[in-house]
This record gives C-alpha cells, structure tokens and sequence, in this order.
C-alpha cells in the first residue's frame, strides 16, 4: 500500500495539480489586492466617498461607526460590503478562468482538426 501511495504521490499528474494549487493561491492573492488596492478605492470615490469594507447593517448590539468597531463590541452586523468585495473577487477569478479553458479548448480543436 505504501508502495502505490509513492507511486501516485509522485505521478506526474500529482505534481501538476499540486503547482497548479499554489498557482491558483498566489493568483488569489494578486486578485485580492487588485479588487482591493486598485478597483475598490476608485468606486468607493465615485460612489461618494464610500470605503467598502465600512459597509455594513447592525442587526443586533450598539451602534458603531466601523465595521471593526461593531464586531469590538460583539453586535451581530450584517457586512455587505465585505461581500461586495469578495464578489468582485469571484467574478475577476471566474472570468480569468473561463479565459483560460476557453484556450485550452481552442487549443484542443485546433489539434483535434490536424489529426483528422
């Protein structure tokens, strides 16, 4: 068993994924700071000034002028501009995505068509 274990841990479809796993992480990263430090600020200006990360509703506890404040003192918030935010990351990453298996199956037609 330990054997087979060493035998798949070391395919070379096993390393691929693992590269492409700290590949998707550090991508993450460089969208988080993206949405962030580039595309949030502009929008939060052009929407009056807004920090997205200050968006939130108290839903139970004492009123509090940050986000950070609320959660201080324990109020249950509802934290939609945080939520905002993490969307904007998803939809930067999905469409990334789609960007590159879109290729990928370009690719494979185009080969596809020569072999025939």
């Amino acid at each position: 068993m330990l054997e087979e274990f060493k035998k798949f841990a070391l395919k070379g479809n096993m390393i691929d994924m693992a590269v492409g796993i700290i590949l998707g992480a550090a991508f993450g990263s460089v969208v988080n700071s993206l949405v962030n430090d580039i595309i949030m600020p502009p929008l939060g200006v052009l929407l009056g000034g807004v920090d997205f990360k200050d968006l939130f509703i108290i839903i139970k506890g004492g009123p509090a002028s940050t986000l950070e404040e609320a959660k201080q003192v324990g109020a249950v918030v509802w934290a939609y501009g945080s939520f905002i935010t993490t969307l904007v990351n998803f939809l930067i990453i999905a469409f990334a995505l789609f960007l590159v298996v879109k290729s990928i199956n370009t690719m494979r037609e185009k080969l596809e068509k020569k072999e025939k």
